[in-house]
């Protein structure tokens, strides 16, 4: 098996835990999605708006409006939806939803101070750092994951119809296309590194995105049934599924979703600078995403709230390679919950019953909704200073 150079180091240790396991990861960092990597090629050659136009039509089903789109496409489209996977247990996402909607607030903190950090410190941060989208677009990008993740745990959101599900499409052919800009670089060093925003990597921020949502969350204050849990990592697993990560590296439940982030996270080398640079620019960001624009409120924000509970999330030893101050306090997340604490208290002596109204208006604060609806334009370059607007 060809093992891009990068990895060798960390994958002789993950095949000491698990061989198969670690075999697996490494094979996918040479597969992409040759489904729709297809697709983006033969849309290359088309304006940005033409192309908006053909997967809005096949988002919509119109397939008069698909008429004229490449062949493949129409055959993607006209398949879809495809016949469910045989795993597929769509009233298993209830349980699932409920638990999102009662523990929404500290799912998406979580996400930001822990979840994408454990995913950015991997090499997927060469992606991100070599496109600048999260530094010239990375507030955008950011409410962009908070909206998908809106969407797919809304009750039908991951019906046919549904936003969650046109969403998860439209990061498969996103990503496609980044795959296919990006590996034309010269920046892009595939014998190290693999294909851009390979099926491994994406199969492990899965991975992330569900069972180190459950953990982190949980640390946050979170509270999740037996059901609920299992509901939770049923809707991301069929996201993923729409996302087009492979089945063969697509988590099957929450056991191995934590197997799968335990092997990736071996198989990876320690964090790079991009790491770094991604890592720190996520967390800096986040008050912007939660519309705090203040200058100094964001600075204390920061420094005081997001970066240790950050660091009690993820721990010391990613925390000091990711190069985040240190701790002046101990126990940040029983602090942080205290602090959650007391503010339901408040709310409930001042018999507030908007507590819960004022939450979901948190949440669409910190998600990218447009007036127009959804957007289906491609990037048109590698890096987004010179890409149309998308």
């Amino acid at each position: 098996m060809k093992i891009p150079s990068d990895y060798k180091p960390g994958y002789e240790k993950a095949r000491l835990v698990d061989q198969a396991a670690a075999d697996n990861y490494i094979a996918h960092t040479w597969v992409g999605d040759p489904v729709m990597d297809t697709i983006v090629a033969d849309l290359e050659s088309l304006p940005q708006q033409k192309v908006h136009q053909f997967i809005h039509a096949g988002m919509e089903e119109d397939r008069n409006g698909l008429r004229d789109a490449p062949k493949s496409l129409r055959d993607f489209f006209a398949d879809a939806p495809q016949p469910d996977p045989d795993w597929l247990d769509r009233d298993a996402f209830g349980p699932g939803v409920r638990a999102f909607q009662k523990n929404s607030v500290a799912i998406l903190s979580a996400f930001v101070t822990g979840v994408l950090v454990d995913g950015f410190s991997t090499l997927i941060s060469k992606s991100f750092v070599q496109t600048g989208r999260i530094f010239d677009n990375g507030v955008r990008r950011l409410k962009q994951n908070n909206r998908h993740q809106m969407e797919i745990f809304w009750p039908g959101g991951l019906d046919r119809k549904g936003d969650g599900w046109k969403l998860s499409v439209r990061i498969r052919i996103i990503h496609a296309q980044v795959r296919l800009l990006l590996g034309k670089t010269e920046e892009w060093q595939h014998d190290a590194w693999g294909v851009p925003l390979s099926a491994a990597h994406l199969g492990y921020a899965v991975a992330c995105f569900s069972a180190r949502t459950v953990k982190h969350s949980q640390a946050l204050g979170a509270r999740y049934s037996k059901e609920e849990r299992a509901g939770f990592h049923d809707v991301w697993r069929y996201s993923g599924y729409l996302m087009g990560i492979p089945e063969t590296i697509l988590y099957t439940d929450e056991v191995h979703a934590l197997h799968m982030y335990r092997i990736g996270s071996l198989s990876e080398p320690p964090p790079t600078p991009e790491a770094i640079i991604m890592a720190n620019a996520l967390i800096n960001s986040a008050p912007l995403v939660a519309g705090i624009e203040d200058k100094e409120e964001r600075k204390k924000l920061v420094n005081k709230i997001i970066y240790p509970v950050s660091r009690g999330l993820i721990g010391n030893e990613l925390a000091d390679q990711l190069r985040f101050p240190t701790n002046r306090f101990p126990f940040p997340l029983l602090l942080y919950r205290i602090d959650k604490r007391i503010q339901k208290l408040r709310s409930q002596l001042r018999r507030n019953d908007s507590a819960a109204l004022s939450d979901f208006a948190t949440l669409l604060v910190a998600s990218a909704y447009d007036e127009a609806g959804l957007t289906y334009l491609l990037p048109d370059h590698a890096h987004d200073e010179r890409s149309g607007e998308w």
